[in-house]
């Protein structure tokens, strides 16, 4: 795609209004807004969204921030909603009441996907339901405290994981939520976040919502308050997850794995890790031993990636 071309897709309309109340340099609404850019002018869709930051911060009943029809679930129940949207609208279509074309989207935090969620997203993508996915992944339970979720990497600071005497942070490594959707047998399964123009963002966005059938886009999305850095620094943030394969960027299309991006001089996990407040403990003297441990997952996961994009 050339530049002029994005640069025009880029001006399409906003689906997401301006005047909500995220928190600057949050992730969570710069997935939403380049998300349904990916939607061609004229398209409708119907938008979901599990309780969470975005959900508190863009809609106060009976007002709400998107352009197009938009349901509020629960916590847990994101995939179950949207899927029972699609069965409905398809037997309405089939019958002759409805004769527009709808897309389905629906939106959760890594709370109400990773965890509370994953029931619900799991059977609707089983079930094969014509659907996106989107997870903004912000690594804790923002909305109800900064608590620490399975999609939490390991040794950050949370407020159910305390750092101090007796403890080191989260011990556990992240749960990779993408290969376990994509091990569903889904059409389409991505990972992505903000970096450069964004183009692979809303070029993944493009695919999985024109895309027949279910599909998950993973998206990292960082929160300011949680991981605790200046919000001019997102960007930058993003860039390091990737350089240093902290958060690859991958497609699995019909179960074939691409990988999107490689890093010409892959950089050390440190580089991603000293921009982010959750992580200073490590840098003490005494715990270069946990970055150690840390980089030597990252590598692990890098290379299992690399085999199954190269088989």
């Amino acid at each position: 795609m050339s530049q002029k071309k994005y640069k025009e897709i880029q001006e399409r309309q906003e689906r997401l209004a301006p005047g909500h109340r995220m928190c600057a340099g949050c992730g969570g609404t710069i997935a939403v807004r380049n998300v349904l850019k990916a939607l061609h002018p004229g398209d409708k869709a119907v938008v979901g969204n599990a309780t969470g930051c975005l959900e508190v911060s863009s809609f106060t009943y009976p007002y709400t921030a998107y352009e197009d029809s938009y349901i509020h679930n629960a916590f847990e129940n994101a995939g179950a909603t949207l899927s029972g949207v699609e069965t409905a609208y398809n037997a309405l279509k089939k019958k002759g009441k409805i004769k527009e074309d709808y897309k389905f989207i629906t939106f959760g935090g890594d709370g109400g996907t990773y965890d509370i969620g994953f029931q619900s997203l799991s059977g609707a993508m089983e079930r094969g339901h014509d659907m996106v996915y989107v997870c903004y992944d912000n690594g804790a339970y923002m909305n109800t405290g900064i608590q620490r979720s399975s999609a939490t990497p390991q040794y950050a600071d949370t407020t159910t994981t305390p750092v101090g005497k007796n403890s080191n942070g989260k011990p556990q490594s992240r749960k990779d939520l993408a290969a376990i959707l994509a091990a569903h047998n889904i059409p389409y399964v991505a990972q992505t976040t903000f970096i450069g123009n964004m183009m692979d963002l809303y070029q993944k966005s493009e695919k999985a919502i024109y895309t027949p059938g279910p599909a998950f886009l993973n998206i990292m999305a960082p929160c300011p308050r949680g991981w605790r850095y200046d919000a001019p620094e997102i960007i930058n943030i993003c860039k390091m997850a990737v350089e240093t394969c902290y958060w690859p960027l991958f497609e699995v299309i019909d179960g074939k794995w691409q990988l999107s991006y490689k890093p010409k001089n892959k950089q050390p996990l440190e580089e991603f890790l000293k921009l982010q407040g959750r992580f200073k403990h490590l840098f003490k003297s005494e715990n270069e031993h946990l970055i150690a441990a840390f980089q030597q997952e990252v590598d692990r996961r890098w290379e299992e990636l690399l085999e199954k994009c190269e088989a």
